[in-house]
């Protein structure tokens, strides 16, 4: 495995989820694969659960984690190509990327879509220039259109916890402030289609995901008829395709209550934090016993350690 982005990079999913119940069970057992090995980890953006959970992943398997927070910790780095730099950004990721590369083993990157070029966006300039001038194994840690350690996660939490053997998963559109990429419902829905469960996504009209992340989900425009019979509930806000990375409705209505929990199959909570509370979801609904929010986050170490776990066992 050269890159992780997408569900198809983790090859059987279903050995891949026999391969995180291992991990969980044991972390430790594979330590002697990353000794005197090094990896990498970028942030071009905020992060605390896939900084430290990839970091504890890393160390789980014997690798020595460096996390480099761009333009904090290094030079400002140019990411468009053909550019005269004459601003304010120092250099440019085509040197700083192969020198990267040459400290480490692998890398992690983790680099939010700019919300005004979608075209720049859902090419995944940024993280491709890596896989092109790194030579080394590059994972996604949440990219301008995907968050394929974040899906994983979540998948894994909801095949720990379902009572049945296809449940009926509903990821739901929910009122925020401010615009948020569709890295994270893109990733989710990917990874649910490619699951064995029921799939529907709830959202407003305006709200509809690029249709490759759709694939054969049924997309609801009425939260509460998607709601009925559920078995776990995704929420998640993500802003317009048309107009690129607008919000165009903040509608509190959809904000995840009792009232929408209701008429669930005494539905779990999910959620891949962090999370606006009174808006996302209310406090009642994530504070309930039903909620998976903190373990759903404990997994993460296990998605990433499974990752990092393969490109060692190739190397």
């Amino acid at each position: 495995m050269k890159s992780f982005f997408h569900v198809q990079d983790i090859g059987d999913l279903g050995k891949a989820l026999e391969e995180a119940k291992q991990v969980k069970a044991t972390p430790y057992a594979w330590q002697h694969l990353g000794k005197n090995k090094t990896i990498i980890l970028v942030f071009f953006n905020n992060s605390l659960r896939t900084r430290l959970s990839s970091q504890k992943a890393a160390l789980n398997l014997g690798l020595d984690p460096i996390v480099l927070n761009v333009n904090g910790d290094s030079w400002k780095l140019e990411t468009r190509m053909g550019v005269v730099m004459d601003g304010d950004k120092s250099e440019h990721l085509k040197e700083a990327i192969p020198v990267i590369g040459s400290y480490c083993d692998l890398i992690g990157v983790r680099s939010f879509a700019g919300l005004t070029d979608k075209e720049f966006d859902y090419n995944e300039t940024i993280l491709k220039q890596f896989i092109e001038y790194s030579g080394k194994p590059v994972i996604s840690l949440e990219s301008a259109t995907v968050h394929p350690c974040q899906a994983f996660a979540d998948l894994f939490t909801i095949e720990e916890y379902k009572t049945k053997k296809r449940p009926k998963v509903v990821m739901t559109w929910a009122p925020h402030p401010r615009a948020l990429p569709q890295a994270v419902p893109n990733s989710f829905a990917e990874w649910m289609n490619a699951a064995d469960v029921d799939f529907v996504i709830a959202q407003p009209e305006g709200y509809e995901l690029d249709p490759q992340f759709v694939g054969n989900a049924r997309v609801v425009y009425d939260q509460m008829e998607a709601f009925e019979g559920a078995d776990f509930v995704y929420a998640k806000n993500w802003s317009a395709m048309n107009p690129y990375g607008q919000v165009i409705n903040k509608d509190m209505s959809w904000t995840v209550g009792a009232r929408q929990m209701a008429v669930t199959n005494n539905a779990h909570f999910l959620h891949c934090l962090p999370v606006r509370r009174n808006m996302i979801v209310t406090d009642e609904v994530i504070d309930s016993p039903r909620s998976l929010v903190i373990p759903e986050a404990a997994n993460r170490v296990v998605s990433a350690q499974v990752v990092m776990k393969r490109m060692l066992e190739e190397m």
